[in-house]
């Protein structure tokens, strides 16, 4: 039985593996670059990646899936998008989900699949992949992915857990992901970094930056606590031009003061994660304004939606054409696009401020030991929290709401630990906010955000509905 070291996985799993000393060497082949170094050569070019989403649970379709996005969008990363079976480690009903139907899973089964298989697609396409998933607990399928030669891994012990997962105890995911991580801090030493991406878009709507980058920058600590050296950390887009680049520009300076010199650290945009616009023109407007907000935050990766996104899963070609229209906003003749540098600043200072204040007595309270019984205390105590927390284990008290400017801000702090002045802050932009004190319509309108500037009609000329 193939063991990989500090990492428990089940019997079954670990037996199909083949040996730790050979999955070192298969990934430090020379063949296809690592996305670490993919992101590397990106940062320093000053151009950002673009991702499309993908995954399906056919082998084959799955790998023609692969090969005609690359062709038709040359991206510079791609993915393979778990299934749910897997995702909750419900292997056995992943496998006979493949044998009797793969068209109904909504993703990839790797480790139904194996990671041979795994190794199949990642030599079908040029673009090395990132396995992205949902799992409160990876392990099992992290180590197929590493056994399949796959150099990118999604995800955190609360990022994957409070917005996916109803009763998964901080407890066991913080532990499973420490596993994980520390895994990647054994192959860095071995000269194999793997990229390690958190989720910061968590439940995907109104997600309050600081918030997100308070998740991603306690889980980042944790993962450098165990010798990873290459972290992304992905924010998801709110609407509001200054305060996401404001947001993506704060990863780099809040990355310098919480994680270690020696961790590469590299910005993500995730294209708005809320309802998307359902008229072909409204949709390519927004993820082209995605790339844009990128382009000016300095993001180094973006992961891109495609205008198919209101109705379903999109075919390799819209994928493509997604990726492309995200590019477009890379290119020289939009160098004069910019933004107010002064309000971009102001936002940056609170946003980083709110960091702060949520991220620092969680690590005094660790004081120097494991973050995550700081972490898992602070989430009972809902000094952390996330808005509409899927998990009995985040109290969900914060109530986020968009200001008169689309910014997103807090109409309910809960008990996150606020200075007054942030507080003060915040009540200032939220004067003139659109739906008064009808906040159930209000935050459905919040939600519903890029609805208003789509016409979208009953007559709507969708090519693809």
């Amino acid at each position: 039985m193939s063991e990989i070291p500090g990492l428990r996985i089940e019997r079954r799993v670990a037996a199909a593996l083949p040996p730790w000393p050979d999955i070192v060497a298969w990934l430090r082949r020379t063949d296809k670059p690592t996305v670490a170094a993919v992101l590397a050569a990106a940062d320093r070019r000053g151009v950002p990646v673009v991702q499309p989403r993908c995954g399906v649970g056919d082998h084959e379709r799955m790998r023609e899936l692969l090969q005609a996005i690359e062709a038709e969008g040359r991206p510079s990363v791609l993915t393979l998008t778990i299934d749910s079976y897997t995702r909750l480690k419900h292997f056995r009903s992943a496998a006979e989900a493949l044998r009797r139907d793969p068209a109904g899973l909504n993703g990839y089964p790797l480790v139904a699949h194996g990671w041979r298989r795994g190794r199949d697609l990642d030599a079908s396409v040029r673009a090395p992949l990132q396995v992205r998933h949902g799992s409160p607990d990876g392990r099992e399928l992290f180590a197929v992915t590493l056994a399949a030669g796959i150099t990118s891994f999604e995800g955190g012990g609360l990022s994957y857990n409070l917005p996916y997962s109803k009763n998964v105890p901080l407890a066991v995911s913080l532990e499973a992901w420490r596993q994980i991580d520390a895994v990647c801090g054994i192959l860095a030493d071995e000269g194999v970094p793997i990229d390690r991406e958190m989720f910061g878009s968590l439940t995907g709507v109104l997600v309050p930056p600081a918030i997100s980058l308070a998740v991603c920058l306690l889980e980042a600590c944790s993962a450098a606590a165990e010798g990873v050296r290459c972290v992304s950390i992905a924010y998801p887009q709110g609407g509001e031009v200054h305060q996401d680049v404001a947001a993506l520009r704060a990863i780099r300076s809040l990355a310098a003061k919480y994680l270690p010199e020696r961790v590469a650290v590299y910005p993500v945009l995730h294209t708005f994660m809320g309802v998307f616009p359902r008229t072909t023109a409204t949709a390519d407007a927004l993820i082209h304004y995605a790339g844009l907000t990128a382009r000016l935050g300095g993001a180094v990766k973006v992961i891109n939606k495609t205008n198919q996104e209101a109705y379903g899963i999109p075919d390799a070609a819209t994928n493509a054409l997604g990726v492309r229209t995200t590019a477009m906003a890379f290119t020289p003749f939009l160098d004069f696009v910019t933004v107010d540098e002064v309000r971009v600043e102001e936002e940056r200072y609170w946003i980083e401020r709110e960091v702060a204040e949520l991220v620092d007595p969680v690590l005094d309270q660790a004081d120097g030991q494991r973050i995550s019984a700081a972490v898992e205390k602070a989430f009972a105590d809902g000094r952390l929290d996330i808005p509409f927390s899927a998990s009995v284990h985040a109290r969900a008290e914060v109530m986020p709401r968009r200001d008169a400017g689309g910014g997103v801000r807090y109409q309910n702090y809960g008990r996150l630990p606020f200075s007054r002045a942030t507080r003060r802050r915040n009540e200032q932009c939220l004067r003139g906010a659109p739906g008064g004190d009808r906040l159930i319509e209000a935050v459905t309108a919040d939600i519903n955000y890029f609805l208003a500037f789509d016409r979208h009609q009953d007559g709507d000329d969708h090519a693809n509905s």
